[in-house]
């Protein structure tokens, strides 16, 4: 069964492998080095730039629906053969709310309410980030069941990173 796999940046490479991941999305400020791990071909790999907040700020990249739509196509292209890795800096707000969207837009029969359970069950630390589950809510027309079901879930544990988790396209 595909799963999406989260990470913070530290562990991309270890996650890649122990995950078996062959395609990966990032999402960390723009200018963020990122070694693309090995067993992620370029052509496999999105980078999408922007600064992990919720509104716009001077001097920074708030996420747009750009964002959200290049997320959305890419996963759409993902083969699933092996897990798709999305990660950011510290695997706690892009890279979960990134793995929620693309589980949802890949599996439109799934519950958002039992979806943001799963994650919080798999990723106590998880903070979504809500600027781009709103924009996502808008474009997959959930009519904002997934900005609910985030607020639902709260804020996660405090940390500095997150650990690797799983997120599954079935609940």
């Amino acid at each position: 069964m595909p799963h999406i796999v989260v990470s913070p940046l530290s562990r991309l490479a270890e996650s890649a492998t122990r995950f078996g991941a062959r395609d990966m999305i990032t999402l960390i400020n723009s200018g963020t080095p990122v070694p693309r791990p090995a067993e992620i071909a370029e052509e496999r790999h999105l980078f999408l730039g922007f600064n992990d907040i919720i509104e716009p700020t001077e001097g920074m990249i708030h996420p747009i629906a750009d964002h959200v739509s290049h997320l959305i196509e890419f996963g759409q292209r993902w083969d699933r053969k092996a897990p798709l890795l999305i990660h950011c800096y510290a695997g706690i707000s892009r890279s979960t709310a990134g793995a929620y969207i693309a589980a949802l837009a890949l599996n439109p029969e799934l519950d958002e309410g039992k979806l943001a359970q799963t994650l919080r069950r798999n990723a106590p630390s998880a903070t979504p980030n809500s600027r781009l589950v709103a924009l996502a809510d808008d474009m997959l027309g959930r009519q904002g069941r997934m900005v609910d079901a985030i607020k639902a879930i709260g804020r996660g544990e405090e940390a500095f990173e997150g650990t690797p988790f799983v997120l599954p396209l079935v609940v």
